[in-house]
């Protein structure tokens, strides 16, 4: 996985095998095709397909769960033990799980976390139970880092960003990935209309490897596939901030 400038790398979805072969060339190397688990309808098919992909692309391939949906982490982790690819996102209390499925051993692999609305703070009850009990589990952002790191995770998924009660939240959870050394991975709602923000936040902060995961924002209705040029755009901002 090339971080550009060893600071960030961009994770976009690959609509279709000729898509992703497209992304991968533009991206030289600092943007990851991403496929969501959810798309499939079980974990044989979608390791049939994501093979295919993952080898297009030389590996740079990230398999998502889809919209966080938790009911997907099985899904994922079995796609960990065949795919060789070098990016996974889960849940919370699935982390260690896929860390030890995982078939190839440095792949990254994600936590998910939502905004707890007050800064300094998340939300980690993220699985198919915790996410529906009556009161969500918020803790201090270096908690559930070190809990990550303890799991085997490598970075952590703020997701949707849509729920952040304000910039200072987004920047308090920048400065704590710095703090434990984890990749930070923003996402939901990000586009070209704010990713300068996004970037220059965290950025600012100190984070040490950042990858923004933008997906509905760049996609073709008409065709379901990622722009291309829009990842030339967002390759172009990253390049001018970094």
């Amino acid at each position: 996985m090339r971080f550009y400038k060893d600071r960030v790398i961009l994770n976009v979805l690959g609509g279709s095998l000729a898509n992703a072969g497209e992304i991968h060339e533009t991206g030289d190397g600092h943007v990851l095709v991403a496929l969501l688990a959810s798309d499939y309808p079980d974990a044989d098919t979608a390791v049939n397909d994501m093979k295919e992909y993952c080898d297009l692309v030389d590996g740079d391939l990230s398999v998502a769960l889809g919209d966080g949906d938790p009911g997907q982490w099985k899904k994922v982790a079995d796609i960990a033990r065949e795919v060789r690819a070098i990016h996974f996102s889960q849940i919370f209390t699935a982390v260690s799980y896929t860390r030890a499925c995982a078939l190839k051993s440095d792949a990254v692999i994600n936590c998910l976390v939502h905004p707890s609305g007050v800064p300094g703070k998340v939300i980690i009850s993220t699985g198919p139970l915790s996410s529906k009990a009556s009161a969500p589990a918020i803790v201090d952002i270096d908690t559930a880092a070190a809990l990550i790191k303890d799991m085997g995770g490598d970075s952590l998924k703020l997701f949707p960003l849509n729920r952040l009660s304000s910039w200072e939240e987004y920047q308090e959870i920048a400065k704590g990935c710095v703090r434990n050394g984890l990749i930070l991975e923003p996402a939901g709602g990000i586009g070209l209309h704010n990713i300068r923000e996004i970037l220059t936040i965290a950025l600012s902060a100190g984070a040490v490897k950042l990858m923004p995961h933008i997906y509905s924002s760049i996609i073709d209705k008409e065709s379901g596939n990622t722009r291309v040029e829009d990842v030339k755009k967002l390759l172009a901002i990253v390049k001018k901030l970094v």
